[in-house]
């Protein structure tokens, strides 16, 4: 069985701790809130719009009537597909920005990305499609995998318009059906409608003084420019070996691509302004003695 024993907790003063946690956040509290980001858009929409992984593929718009759109080709887009579909609903679509299943999955594809969840819990489906993850913390090439392989075991791909944003939704009361408009000129009418966009699908950019003056190579964790870096998502940045590369932030994706760049720039600076928790990860790879002793219905 996977190891899953907890990591040893040391002798803790609440208060202390909660006092000095409250000093830290007042530090970084913001008036502005949310307007401190800028959008991706503008003078910035390469940040979000450009795709580096599917070339878009020139097509004629679609006009149709459907049951059921569904906004989005992630995890929940994925999933709630399979159900429509085993539901015995033939007419519908999964409308998805990028060129394949995958959501946050499908963009993100920086090196060292992986799951900081359980995965034998992550991984939706794992029984029906009947596969077992390597380990217990699978890397993102994984994760990615395994949404296409949800579309592919459940026929989604048939339904699935990809390479396509939605740009408008309007209740039209003369058919009863929401009309669905995208960048592609799309007209697309459903009866209903299911919102499976998920929280991560725009990149969120650090309003920060010159950011739209800096005349070097910028980009996004969730559009890593490979063809810049060198490497893969497993490493080796080779073009970056006589570079002074800049990482501003440390949330989990700062966290997991900094030991790399750290391995192959001249010189890394990582700008960080909140701290984050960090542990332990304790990555076991799966064991097949444990995956024998499974039982129907094991993943519920």
């Amino acid at each position: 069985m996977p190891k899953c024993a907890p990591t040893q907790t040391p002798q803790t003063d609440h208060a202390a701790l909660r006092a000095k946690y409250l000093l830290e956040r007042d530090k970084r509290l913001r008036g502005e809130g949310q307007k401190q980001y800028l959008e991706a858009e503008g003078e910035f929409e390469e940040y979000y719009e450009a795709d580096p992984y599917t070339p878009v593929v020139p097509r004629p718009p679609i006009s149709q009537d459907i049951d059921v759109a569904i906004l989005g080709g992630g995890l929940s887009g994925l999933i709630t597909a399979a159900r429509v579909k085993q539901a015995g609903v033939t007419g519908f679509r999964v409308i998805e920005f990028g060129g394949d299943f995958g959501g946050a999955w499908y963009w993100n594809r920086y090196p060292g990305i992986q799951c900081d969840t359980d995965c034998y819990c992550y991984l939706p489906m794992l029984e029906e499609v009947g596969y077992i993850p390597k380990q217990k913390y699978s890397f993102g090439d994984e994760v990615f995998e395994h949404c296409r392989r949800i579309g592919k075991h459940f026929g989604l791909y048939d339904h699935a318009i990809f390479s396509t944003l939605i740009r408008s939704m309007e209740w039209d009361e003369s058919i009863g059906r929401w009309r669905i408009g995208t960048n592609r000129g799309d007209d697309i009418r459903a009866r209903f409608v299911v919102m499976c966009q998920g929280p991560f699908n725009r990149p969120k950019l650090p309003g920060i003084p010159g950011i739209r003056d800096f005349r070097g190579h910028t980009f996004h964790t969730a559009r890593w420019d490979y063809a810049y870096t060198g490497g893969d998502m497993s490493g080796g940045l080779d073009k970056l070996a006589d570079k002074r590369v800049a990482v501003i932030g440390t949330g989990a994706s700062g966290i997991q691509v900094v030991p790399h760049l750290a391995r192959s720039a001249r010189h890394l600076y990582v700008f960080q302004r909140t701290p984050s928790y960090i542990d332990e990860r304790g990555n076991v790879p799966t064991d097949p003695e444990w995956v024998k002793t499974l039982e129907p219905g094991w993943q519920k």
